[in-house]
């Protein structure tokens, strides 16, 4: 079993203002086989902990720390921490011209696994995850992102997800910009990686509409930097009829989320 452990966790980010607070001590523990979802509304902090998690530079941890299987993530570059086995599905996932789905993929897997995947047994792996997304085989050819609609994007996310077989899965506001029928294909495709590797999955998200396709065993409600509410999926359900209003005021002032 792997552990992703979060303590105490404070961090900054510079912006035109100076330095700028964003998260006020978390703390949360998600263990593979697991579901979290962290909701709350815009500003909170949400997507500043799947960046930091991840290792974007832009952030600053002040204090506590972040461990994973007891390693020290914080002195993680981000490539040992996506071989250490975490993944980060991005809220906005950028461009890369000039660099195939395909040679993209194959050169993430055989960075993670120290090894090239044999060429007969990967094609099909790829084939069939995509297959399995509904992404025209065409894309397999095309550059990383390029030209891709938001739901196409998000679908190239859970492929990566799928092929790459990681520990704990940190996915970004997933659902956001997906139709319906998207957000069903990408949650089923969350669904089977976790079922195929049980995976630990940290799910943040406005909304509940992707919690009725990913059920949470967890729900954290994150306003102003903190953890401020804990719960099973039936919080998810009371934010769903009563919305944020009862956390906003005293939180008010207390940070505010950059974009990553």
């Amino acid at each position: 079993m792997s552990v992703l452990e979060i303590r105490d966790l404070h961090v900054t980010v510079e912006t035109d203002e100076g330095t700028t607070p964003i998260l006020n001590g978390v703390t949360l523990t998600v263990k593979t086989g697991e579901t979290h979802a962290i909701m709350g509304p815009n500003g909170s902090g949400k997507s500043t902990l799947a960046y930091t998690i991840a290792g974007h530079p832009k952030y600053n941890v002040t204090s506590g720390s972040i461990t994973f299987d007891g390693e020290n993530v914080l002195d993680m570059t981000v490539d040992e921490r996506a071989r250490a086995g975490v993944f980060l599905a991005m809220q906005y996932p950028v461009e890369i011209p000039g660099v195939t789905v395909t040679n993209f993929l194959r050169t993430a897997k055989t960075a993670i696994d120290g090894e090239a995947p044999s060429i007969r047994t990967w094609t099909k792996d790829v084939k069939a995850s995509m297959k399995n997304l509904r992404m025209d085989p065409k894309f397999a050819a095309r550059n990383v992102n390029e030209g891709f609609s938001g739901g196409e994007k998000k679908r190239h996310e859970i492929l990566q997800l799928e092929l790459l077989k990681p520990k704990l899965a940190v996915l970004d506001e997933t659902d956001s910009g997906l139709d319906v029928d998207a957000l069903k294909i990408v949650s089923e495709g969350v669904n089977r990686a976790k079922a195929e590797t049980n995976l630990g999955v940290l799910l943040i998200t406005h909304y509940t509409r992707i919690l009725r396709y990913i059920h949470p065993d967890f729900v954290h409600v994150m306003v102003g930097g903190r953890i401020v509410e804990e719960g099973g999926p039936e919080l998810a359900e009371r934010l769903e009829d009563e919305g944020y209003d009862r956390f906003l005021e005293p939180a008010a002032g207390a940070g505010v989320e950059a974009e990553a």
